[in-house]
């Protein structure tokens, strides 16, 4: 079975016995470290992940790796545009780069305002 919105935070308040084996499919998994040639480490980024207090208590999760990226292109965009006027900003978003905590390198595409992220199939082990 392949789950489309489960992470580790979601799986932290469940028994996930019955789920080992299982499948999901998001853009970050925090439990992947980034590739040796990518940082682990973004500025700005929480600090929890390197400073492990209560850190099994504490996940960093696909939605927040998503707001992160939007919030930082967003600024860009109004550095860019020189305005928070929401016309200008639209235009100034496209091929926005941001280098995201997963360590990739995300643009934001000028034609739709989609991102270009990778995915990741995650497993659900005990």
């Amino acid at each position: 079975m392949v789950a489309f919105s489960v992470g580790e935070e979601e799986l932290r308040g469940i028994d996930t016995k019955p789920l080992v084996g299982h499948l999901a499919a998001w853009n970050y998994f925090m439990s992947i470290p980034p590739p040796r040639t990518r940082s682990s480490s973004t500025s700005g980024w929480p600090t929890s992940r390197q400073q492990p207090a209560r850190a099994d208590k504490r996940v960093t999760n696909d939605p927040m790796e998503a707001t992160y990226i939007g919030i930082k292109m967003w600024a860009q965009a109004v550095e860019q545009a020189k305005t928070t006027n929401i016309d200008a900003v639209r235009q100034a978003i496209g091929y926005q780069h941001v280098k995201a905590p997963s360590g990739f390198d995300i643009e934001m595409d000028a034609k739709n305002h989609h991102l270009h992220k990778p995915v990741f199939i995650g497993e659900i082990q005990g």
